[in-house]
């Protein structure tokens, strides 16, 4: 993904702030026209700068308050397959292939520890699974977020522009 610039940034960052923002809104508060606003939401979505709507659903509203993370050691020829079967469990959220000692981490919800338990028993049937480590999380200490190295790519463009 290329760089983004300070307009970019300043926009994003708008957004972030009131995410509900028009168009318009956004124009007035940036000092930019509507045409300009529109333009660079156009290029950022095919620079894909946007997630999806989905990571701003909480999935204790929809019953799953118990948040984990599962490491899984996998063989590794196949990887391929064994994704594709665990993208057909609906409590894993996401999942990332790793270095280090575990291969892949999930990260699950479940309704209580007993479903966790029910989850990790299917992710464990997968074929190419050998092993998995269960954390249960306690609580989200840093929520996801992106404004700080908005406000970091700001101050530097301006530093250099």
């Amino acid at each position: 993904m290329q760089a983004l610039d300070g307009t970019d940034t300043r926009l994003l960052s708008a957004m972030a702030k009131d995410p509900r923002g028009t168009v318009v809104a956004l124009a007035q508060k940036l000092g930019l026209s509507r045409n300009t606003v529109q333009a660079r939401m156009a290029q950022l979505e095919k620079k894909h700068a946007f997630l999806s709507f989905e990571r701003r659903i909480n999935p204790a509203a929809l019953g799953y308050p118990l948040m984990a993370f599962i490491s899984v050691h996998v063989q590794q020829q196949k990887l391929g397959q064994l994704a594709l079967d665990l993208a057909e469990i609906p409590e894993i959220l996401e999942g990332y292939g790793l270095t280090g000692s575990a291969d892949l981490l999930l990260r699950v919800v479940a309704l209580d520890a007993e479903d966790l338990f029910r989850i990790n028993g299917k992710i464990l049937a997968c074929d190419g699974v050998e092993r998995t480590d269960t954390a249960m999380s306690m609580g989200e200490l840093i929520p996801f977020r992106v404004q700080p190295l908005l406000n970091r790519s700001t101050k530097t463009a301006l530093r250099t522009g």
